[in-house]
């Protein structure tokens, strides 16, 4: 989010049948829904597209070169449905998973390893201020440097209520004189950032701050497209046996930036009592279902163990 614009101006035999689990009940009538007005917007495309095919026909205003195009157009509709109703049934999902109320960013941001102490010290001094003397829409849920995983790289978490509080956002830190003397002194210490708008989970909301006084984790899944749907259905049952031992803190899809990307978060006192709690997790069946229906749906997955600034919201 911040640090976005910051680097920016510093210059540019027969395989057996896997079944898919049955979808919730309150997912079907949704889905339903999305079909229905996939399908309809289809066939009224295809329809669309033979009538004025016709009707130029029989007025001759329409070359022979053209008619391949119209073609290829209308048997892809068919096939597909229009783009419209491809993108209606792509929000759909998305207004089905999420909660809907906040919109969250994970920032990545990559330090010069000598640089480190000083990012730490200039960012521990500018990020509070924006949630306490900016924009009241927009919280900053935590920052971690990774112990295991990326090193020298900070990871922050932004909340905000809505796309209009990250839009405000930006144009709040444009005109903001202590926004400008912060790039100019973070500029030179970083190497390489990214950022990804992402939404959380409806079945999994963003823990409010919380002082655990022990490690963090981040574990991020690369999905094969076209699959959030079905990931989210098993992990939704999955993860209620591990609610009991561990401690949840957040999960997201992503929406902007990388694509296909799910992240889910938990705090552990320390690393032993994570490997007693994540073995205890495997002794329950419904854990171990999960699992097997959704590393299928993988493409790469990665984990980081966080520790926490002493700024961040969540310690």
């Amino acid at each position: 989010m911040l640090l976005t614009r910051l680097v920016t101006s510093a210059g540019r035999p027969a395989a057996a049948t896997l079944t898919r689990p049955a979808l919730p009940h309150r997912l079907a009538p949704l889905i339903g829904t999305s079909l229905s007005r996939f399908t309809t917007k289809s066939e009224d495309s295809a329809a669309a597209a033979a009538n004025e095919e016709a009707l130029t026909g029989e007025n001759g205003t329409t070359s022979g070169k053209s008619l391949p195009k119209r073609a290829s157009s209308l048997v892809s509709s068919i096939l597909h449905g229009s783009p419209q109703a491809r993108q209606d049934a792509k929000d759909t999902f998305s207004r089905l998973l999420a909660r809907g109320k906040y919109v969250h960013e994970l920032c990545e941001h990559t330090v010069k390893p000598e640089c480190l102490e000083e990012y730490v010290a200039v960012i521990s001094e500018f990020y509070p201020r924006i949630t306490r003397d900016l924009n009241p829409k927009v919280k900053l849920c935590g920052s971690w440097v990774p112990e295991v995983g990326k090193l020298d790289t900070v990871l922050h978490i932004w909340e905000y209520e809505g796309y209009p509080a990250h839009e405000l956002l930006q144009k709040e830190l444009k005109g903001n004189p202590a926004y400008h003397e912060f790039h100019r002194r973070c500029l030179p210490l970083l190497t390489k950032r990214s950022s990804q708008i992402m939404l959380e989970f409806e079945f999994w909301p963003t823990s409010p701050p919380v002082t655990t006084g022990g490690i963090y984790e981040l574990r991020s899944y690369r999905l094969k497209p076209g699959h959030l749907l079905e990931w989210e259905s098993n992990w939704r049952r999955g993860i209620e046996c591990r609610r009991d031992v561990e401690h949840p803190i957040g999960a997201w899809f992503s929406q902007l930036g990388g694509l296909n990307y799910v992240h889910h978060m938990w705090a552990y006192p320390d690393l032993e009592t994570r490997r007693r709690w994540r073995e205890e997790a495997w002794t329950k069946e419904a854990w171990s279902t999960t699992v097997y229906n959704t590393v299928r749906l993988i493409d790469e997955m990665h984990t980081n163990i966080l520790n926490p600034l002493p700024f961040s919201p969540l310690k």
